[in-house]
């Protein structure tokens, strides 16, 4: 495989690609990691480079009033 851009992979290549990033979703007891691998269905798909996805996560946890209506993981 040459890389991880959509234009270098094929589909199956890109949801291997997630699959060994993330690990074993299947065993996932919080309930979290199926919404991981959610997220990284328009890379698979070939629609968002994972770059793109990772930043766009990224920008919703900037500060913790930045955005109306979001929780928070941890029990208070």
């Amino acid at each position: 495989m040459a890389g991880y851009l959509i234009k270098d992979t094929t589909k199956e290549e890109r949801e291997q690609i997630v699959a060994e990033s993330l690990g074993n979703i299947e065993a996932a007891c919080d309930g979290c990691m199926s919404g991981l691998a959610e997220m990284y269905q328009d890379y698979i798909d070939g629609k968002k480079e994972l770059r793109e996805i990772n930043m766009e996560f990224n920008a919703r946890y900037v500060k913790d009033d930045d955005m109306p209506g979001r929780r928070s993981c941890v029990m208070q």
